[in-house]
């Protein structure tokens, strides 16, 4: 059997969809991009040979669209869709509209995302089949009680998990008893908003265990193979952070046990094309069955490091009907690969994810064992309706350390301003001992807070000293042109008969600093290109920085800061400002507003519950009060620091 395909839509947006076309083009396949209204320019939209509109801003009015997706295909002469992951990817009714319709779909028969697209149903399938399970309740009944007994005999703590998707929507970890309710609550409505489907299943949360995958691909000639493992142990809010392959301290034994296993599941649902199992794995080496995901991986390129193999150019030959291209003695293993998830987000803030416009963004060199995979550029925004991530950094070495150590430089090579990320938190992932002696569980980051997480404090003076001496030999030549004689129109720092000097007042985020650059700070002080090189007592040093109009990026401590002129006229507007009480945190839409005018509220109750990025987000009251205003409605669309609620304290 050979099926054609010449021009392939993908059915997803940002990075994967970028990474589909990349390899798609390599092929000579045409792509067509879908987007929303506000993806219109967005790369993946920009990078397709065709594009279509598909409508609407939040997931369920354009991306979830599965007749207007199937549409832009026939609109478009695209004989296959690649659903990427997310959004599409695990549903079974995407799956069989495709095939209705004639198209190929690269991805398993809407058959076998059936049997493990619920993770409920999987868990009974793996049952059934020997495979080990983490103590739980799967079944049909969705009731509270049903939930609270379940709960009472695994014994706590517990971890809810919504039946359908992944990527950590609709999980929440419950200690005890008079947390469930509300933690049953707030996951049905994340799994319902993500994934169309709230059923819910319970699990005993296994402490200290490490999440280990199998990367497995099954042809439609009843071949099957694995392509090893990945440790994807260092998560936050159930979601994945740092990737590995192999997975550290793996005997081969255990490797071809696991391998089999997650084999004899894929073969048993009939799969096709590219899937992954995963895995519990306990220190005494037993492993355990979490699930089954029917789909290309985030962290399919480690995989593909390690083996030398395109798993999406897999994906295509398998579609059109070829066999595997290898066979599992022939799959090679070669040397270490690692990668970070680039997100928009605050770690120091609970992860709160973050939007705004990249006002900057340069990666970092290519070169031999480093590799990129974005769907962004220089001047895009990151919406408030879709998942943040910015892209991967992916490093590859022939050992683990040598993975490590070109991880960290990709990072400290890394420019990014304009929205709050996670990059330095992952640097100091990378950089901490624990991670270099390979000691990992899905607790390393709680277990390792102090050190993960910076408290912030006031930028010390050698920040500014370097602020300080960069803003001066960045500042233009001349601040005006109507008079070129004119020794006052010289942006040097030039005065008459006294010594030259630049009296600046700097600001970086909330803090200002007022200072004098003369010129014994800036002696041994050179700017060559975008470094700033300091020589002092025969150590020369290079910062990186770059100036764009009225703005300085500085990188410091990991991560780029923008530095500017204090505008005292704003700042004297925003004086003048009315602050409207409890503000939202990020852009996003209100799910519900849990109080009313007049009433009184304890420290911690919940006033207003906002969804960003999929991601349920409680806003709380940070003491005692009565509320004396209400400023957004349940379904409201709101920005940033737009007042939500005013909340008087209890005099």
């Amino acid at each position: 059997m050979n099926r054609h395909i010449d021009t392939l839509l993908i059915a997803n947006r940002g990075e994967i969809a970028c990474r589909i076309m990349r390899t798609a083009k390599a092929l000579g396949l045409k792509t067509v991009a879908v987007h929303s209204d506000i993806d219109r320019h967005a790369r993946h939209a920009r990078e397709a040979d065709i594009r279509y509109n598909l409508g609407g801003a939040k997931p369920a009015d354009s991306y979830l669209r599965i007749g207007e997706v199937i549409a832009a295909a026939k609109a478009t002469g695209a004989q296959a869709i690649h659903p990427g992951y997310g959004f599409l990817a695990e549903n079974s009714q995407f799956a069989r509209a495709i095939e209705e319709a004639g198209l190929i779909f690269l991805g398993p028969p809407a058959t076998a995302i059936d049997a493990m697209g619920s993770k409920s149903a999987a868990k009974v399938l793996m049952e059934n089949a020997g495979v080990p399970l983490v103590p739980g309740y799967h079944g049909e009944s969705q009731d509270y009680e049903t939930f609270r007994a379940a709960s009472e005999t695994i014994g706590y703590p517990v971890l809810l998990k919504a039946t359908a998707g992944g990527g950590g929507k609709g999980m929440k970890v419950v200690e005890r008893e008079n947390d469930l309710e509300e933690a049953l609550a707030s996951a049905r409505r994340e799994a319902q908003s993500a994934f169309g489907d709230p059923q819910m299943l319970v699990e005993k949360y296994v402490l200290k265990p490490r999440h280990v995958e199998i990367q497995v691909f099954a042809d439609m000639h009843g071949n099957c193979v694995y392509l090893h493992e990945r440790d994807c142990s260092i998560q936050r809010r159930h979601q994945k952070v740092v990737e590995e392959a192999p997975a550290p301290g793996m005997t081969p034994a255990l490797r071809q046990a696991m391998g089999e296993a997650a084999v004899k599941a894929a073969k048993a649902i009939g799969y096709v094309g590219a899937g992954t199992v995963e895995f519990l794995l306990d220190a005494r080496g037993e492993f355990f069955f979490m699930e089954m995901n029917t789909r290309l991986q985030v962290e399919h390129p480690i995989t593909e490091l390690i083996t030398g193999q395109d798993l999406v150019a897999w994906q295509i030959r398998i579609a059109r009907g070829e066999k595997l291209p290898l066979q599992q003695a022939e799959i090679p293993l070669h040397g270490h690969a690692i990668e970070v998830r680039l997100y928009a987000e605050d770690p120091d803030n609970d992860f709160l994810p973050a939007t705004g416009t990249l006002n900057l963004y340069r990666e970092p060199a290519a070169g031999p064992g480093r590799r990129v995979d974005s769907g962004i550029e220089e001047g895009d925004s990151i919406s408030p309706f879709y998942d943040p991530m910015i892209g991967k950094l992916i490093a590859w070495g022939e050992n683990r350390e040598e993975a490590r150590q070109r991880l960290l430089a990709m990072l400290e090579e890394t420019r990014l301003q304009g929205v709050q990320t996670n990059l330095a938190f992952l640097h100091r992932i990378l950089d901490h001992q624990a991670f270099a002696n390979a000691e990992l569980d899905t607790g390393f980051i709680e277990r390792h807070e102090q050190e993960l997480f910076v408290a912030p404090g006031d930028l010390p003076a050698e920040f500014w000293l370097l602020a300080g001496r960069a803003w001066a030999l960045t500042e233009p030549s001349r601040v005006r042109a109507d008079d070129t004689t004119s020794p006052w129109a010289v942006a040097s720092g030039w005065r008459c008969v006294r010594p030259q000097r630049y009296l600046l007042h700097l600001q970086s985020g909330d803090e200002q600093q007022k200072m004098e650059i003369t010129d014994s700070d800036l002696r041994g002080v050179e700017l060559c290109g975008d470094q700033l090189i300091i020589e002092q007592e025969a150590v020369r040093q290079q910062h990186s920085i770059l100036r764009v109009g009225n703005t300085l990026y500085l990188q410091w401590q990991k991560q780029t800061r923008a530095v500017t002129a204090v505008d005292f006229i704003a700042a004297a507007d925003a004086d003048n400002q009315q602050q409207g009480g409890l503000s939202a945190p990020m852009n996003g839409s209100i799910v519900q507003v849990m109080v009313e005018n007049g009433q009184s509220v304890a420290e911690g109750d919940i006033l207003v519950i906002l969804e960003a990025m999929k991601m349920e987000h409680s806003i709380r009251a940070p003491h005692a009060g009565t509320v004396t205003g209400i400023f957004c409605g349940d379904g409201d669309l709101v920005e940033e620091g737009t007042a939500l609620v005013e909340l008087e304290a209890v005099s």
